[in-house]
């Protein structure tokens, strides 16, 4: 993976605040980032079903919740859904959890991380899609609040990241087209398409 500019992010607010000031006047953080704290921080590395690395999505403690920071590289321009799924198990033509009969690429991840408490967009694991430009390259930074770092790797069977192949509707179907609202599928996934990539979060 190239670097990419995401690293100036990176650094304290107060050092980026610091550097603006006359010298005679107090910092004002705001809000610090993941490299200035010291909380847990974990990673996965995004492979698709053949193996190859297309991105990493980093996940670190911040003082709001769980800094997620995802970069991706070599697919084609548009947005792409990006989930936590509750199983850390990311096999190509693998069977789904409690399904052996249904196969394909990654369901081996089962399904979003907080499973069937809520529908989308309200699983624990739902997050902003990654846009991708026409160089092929997709960097998302974002805060979520419904989960800590320690939830993805704490338990037994550890949990996978998920890139999808098309965009998340976030279950935002207007009645006009769907007067009996979204359905089971809408609900469950945000119709984002065929599972693309995946890693474990280590």
């Amino acid at each position: 993976m190239r670097r990419s500019v995401l690293a100036a992010a990176a650094v304290p607010a107060a050092l980026l605040l610091g550097g603006c000031g006359d010298g005679g006047g107090d910092v004002v953080v705001v809000e610090s980032t993941a490299a200035a704290e010291a909380g847990a921080a974990s990673q996965a590395v995004l492979r698709d079903a053949e193996g190859a690395e297309v991105g990493t999505v980093q996940f670190s403690e911040v003082s709001a919740g769980t800094e997620v920071v995802a970069e991706v590289e070599g697919l084609d321009p548009g947005f792409y859904g990006l989930h936590v799924h509750g199983t850390g198990l990311c096999e190509p033509d693998s069977s789904a959890p409690g399904d052996p009969g249904t196969t394909g690429d990654f369901l081996s991840t089962g399904g979003h991380l907080g499973g069937d408490a809520a529908d989308h967009p309200d699983h624990t694991g739902d997050l902003p899609s990654v846009y991708v430009t026409q160089d092929g390259l997709g960097f998302l930074t974002t805060v979520t609040d419904r989960f800590r770092v320690e939830d993805l790797v704490a338990d037994e069977d550890g949990s996978a990241v998920m890139l999808h192949s098309g965009p998340d509707n976030f279950a935002n179907v207007p009645e006009r087209y769907a007067p009996a609202g979204p359905d089971r599928t809408t609900l469950r996934t945000g119709d984002a398409g065929a599972r693309q990539a995946c890693g474990v979060v280590e």
